[in-house]
């Protein structure tokens, strides 16, 4: 007993090291947000107190930078990206899980080869694509975001079906067979039996398609060239080239782009787990 107590001890101080060096760098730039630029370098562990606090980095931010403008740009496209995600991932789950059709295995296995080929390998022919169908640099806002939300919604989508079909092989096949019997159709099976019970696995695949998509800077350098159609994450890719010297705006914008993904880590953490290891085990 004395053992696994030492035992247990000893693991909770790793992990308590362990958070200090993940958490402390976030402190440390939220912090440095919050002083004179003159003095982050002088005082950078210093907290902001006395002549050291100012808020003119963020008004900054928000003059200088249109932040405001780029925050809108990144949750209309993130937020369509899960929505996008969720519907056709669920669906094809779901299809691919309880049906059987002629080319059940070349689908399957269509999504486990797309798995294989990163983005980089496929945004030339994508592009190409898009700039054929008039939807990029164009003048239009709702065209441009959709030249961004296209790809990704692709990028984001095999993981999502891998993820919901181990979700479905664990429902007892009972569940829909009474429901049918009750006289519900297959949507109706689909909409009030799967999802409802699905409800960890859709949100952890809305919560990483949300976070790959608001992180993605790979596609918004390709689609998201204007200045007034920018996201957020390209916003702050080019202030850390213009203004790299001035590290009280760089933290400021750095600790506004991260709220978000704290959020959404916060309140929505412990769907994360259950999510994954929904289907890990039958019965």
């Amino acid at each position: 007993m004395k053992r696994n107590k030492a035992g247990l001890a000893a693991l909770y101080v790793i992990l308590g090291l362990w958070a200090a060096t993940t958490i402390y760098p976030l402190f440390w730039v939220i912090e440095n947000s919050f002083k004179v630029k003159d003095k982050i370098l002088k005082q950078s562990f210093a907290l902001p107190i006395g002549d050291m606090f100012t808020l003119a980095n963020y008004r900054r931010a928000f003059d200088r930078l249109s932040i405001g403008r780029a925050y809108t740009n990144s949750i209309c496209i993130s937020s369509c990206v899960t929505v996008g995600v969720m519907l056709l991932a669920g669906l094809a789950a779901f299809a691919l899980v309880r049906f059987d059709f002629k080319l059940k295995k070349l689908c399957y296995t269509m999504v486990i080869a797309a798995m294989m080929f990163p983005v980089f390998s496929t945004i030339i022919p994508v592009y190409t694509m898009e700039t054929t169908w008039h939807i990029t640099n164009t003048s239009s806002w709702a065209l441009n975001m959709l030249s961004v939300i296209l790809p990704q919604i692709a990028g984001n989508i095999s993981f999502a079906i891998i993820v919901l079909m181990g979700f479905v092989q664990s429902l007892p096949l009972e569940l829909e067979e009474a429901a049918h019997l009750e006289g519900a159709s297959i949507p109706q099976i689909y909409a009030r039996i799967v999802v409802p019970l699905g409800k960890p696995s859709f949100v952890t695949v809305a919560i990483f398609s949300f976070l790959w998509s608001y992180n993605d800077l790979f596609t918004q350098m390709f689609f998201l060239r204007r200045p007034e159609m920018q996201a957020i994450t390209r916003l702050l890719n080019e202030l850390s080239s213009k203004e790299g010297t001035n590290y009280g705006l760089m933290a400021s914008a750095v600790t506004l782009v991260i709220i978000p993904v704290v959020v959404v880590y916060i309140f929505l953490q412990k769907y994360i787990i259950k999510g994954m290891t929904a289907g890990a085990i039958k019965g």
